[in-house]
């Protein structure tokens, strides 16, 4: 059945034969939660130094902080700022047209996603493809506004891309990777509403079966620098 209709979406109802697993309840959640304090304590821990490495290099790069603030909507609607490590020059998403052509420009609007952006800066290229412009979020994680894996965080415009599975969508905690990011991050859009679809899933079967997969596809997708 088609999911957008008249330029909207519209969720499908939840299918209860397909071959996913079944969503985790209170178990799940609390065993969920204690991995991804457990496990972004380590990451700080283990990764301060890389971090801070990181930190003076893209300082002596581009002008501008170093860290990235980026507001997003969390669980519940709550609005939150997640970290990161920038990967832009300072002043991207205050004037993106002064580095992209109209047509970069209006796919960058719709999808908040570029391939080639050439707002990136050289530093910036290598901290995408490993991945490192994502470690100041597992601070997100530890102050409770991310999980290890969930929905990407999104802003308040793009949660209207859910149509009408909108607070279905926000019932969950969104995380540094998830479903979407590791099976078709680069072709799923919102117009076709391919990315809406692969979000939910996760939401709908969210388990330790389908944590555990992504996780796994995570590492491979870090060590081919995808």
């Amino acid at each position: 059945m088609p999911v957008i209709v008249d330029g909207r979406f519209v969720a499908p109802p939840p299918d209860p034969t397909v071959a996913a697993p079944r969503k985790g309840g209170r178990a799940y959640l609390a065993a969920k939660r204690a991995f991804d304090v457990a496990f972004s304590a380590a990451v700080c821990v283990v990764l301060a130094a890389p971090v801070a490495l990181a930190c003076a290099a893209i300082a002596l790069d581009s002008p501008g902080s170093p860290i990235f603030r980026q507001e997003r909507v969390g669980q519940g609607g709550r609005p939150i700022r997640i970290l990161k490590l920038r990967t832009m020059v300072a002043d991207a998403h205050e004037a993106p047209e002064r580095y992209m052509t109209p047509e970069q420009l209006e796919e960058w609007r719709r999808e908040q996603k570029l391939d080639d952006d050439p707002r990136v800066t050289r530093v910036g290229r290598l901290l995408r493809r490993t991945s490192l412009d994502e470690l100041p979020q597992f601070l997100n994680v530890l102050a409770g506004d991310l999980s290890v894996i969930g929905p990407r965080p999104v802003t308040e415009d793009e949660t209207r891309e859910f149509g009408d599975a909108r607070d279905e969508f926000l019932s969950c905690k969104p995380g540094i990777t998830g479903w979407w990011q590791v099976t078709a991050r680069n072709d799923a859009t919102w117009a076709d509403g391919e990315r809406q679809l692969l979000e939910l899933f996760y939401v709908r079967h969210a388990s330790p079966g389908l944590d555990a997969r992504v996780f796994a596809r995570t590492f491979k997708a870090m060590l081919r620098g995808q």
